[in-house]
């Protein structure tokens, strides 16, 4: 998708009808739609979903599409504590054949050639990972890619891990599992070592996580326009 034709998706909008909602684990809900046939994006993209069967204030909130377009469905997957935005009390009280609306795809955050990637994703920040990973097990021609996700976590909980466990089991794609951010940074370095000059870096997750993750691989050498950040901000 071009920069141009990405920034003209934001004003594409559209209902989607919503099918089912249920619990991944302890605060984290995934919400499932029905997904229109003419309705596609780039694994790891974003849309901007609204609230549509009551008022509230700010009822419009980026997501990550956490499915991938060859998914009959469209995903959201969100943390939500005990005291909601209300947003998020909206999202729990959809029942099967309500609707929200959602503008988009958009974001550059996805795939674009062959390089090595590293994907680093914090918390909640998994989401355009699944997606991204579900892709190349979808589109998978038995070439092996040179993909490593690094997954944080300080409370040793990881969502969708079976499934991303699975698919690396599959398709030579290493993953490891951390709690820590010195932990984080040694894994870093491992792969800066093998591909400081042309591998790609993917950080998706908390805002502080995310940007103090950006000015490590800046600090060492590793350029800006390598980078791609997806912050996520709760509310």
């Amino acid at each position: 998708m071009s920069f141009f034709q990405d920034t003209l998706s934001i004003f594409k909008k559209r209902d989607l009808l919503f099918l089912e909602s249920y619990k991944e684990s302890e605060g984290v809900y995934t919400f499932l739609f029905k997904k229109e046939k003419d309705l596609t994006w780039k694994a790891g993209q974003h849309g901007l979903f609204s609230i549509t069967h009551k008022k509230i204030k700010n009822p419009t909130k980026p997501f990550t599409l956490a499915s991938t377009p060859t998914d009959n469905v469209v995903r959201l997957t969100m943390r939500i504590g005990d005291n909601p935005s209300d947003f998020k009390k909206a999202m729990l009280e959809l029942k099967q054949g309500m609707k929200v609306k959602m503008s988009g795809p958009v974001g550059s955050f996805y795939l674009k050639d062959n390089n090595p990637s590293l994907l680093i994703g914090g918390g909640i920040g998994i989401t355009p990972f699944r997606s991204i990973l579900k892709q190349v097990e979808a589109e998978w021609n038995g070439v092996e890619k040179q993909i490593k996700l690094l997954y944080m976590n300080s409370k040793n909980s990881y969502l969708f891990k079976d499934e991303i466990d699975e698919i690396a089991n599959n398709y030579s794609i290493s993953v490891t599992y951390l709690d820590s951010r010195d932990d984080l940074y040694r894994e870093i370095n491992k792969f800066t070592t093998l591909y400081k000059n042309d591998g790609k870096y993917l950080i998706a997750g908390p805002k502080e996580m995310v940007d103090a993750t950006s000015d490590y691989l800046q600090n060492n050498n590793i350029l800006k326009k390598n980078i791609k950040k997806d912050s996520f901000f709760g509310y």
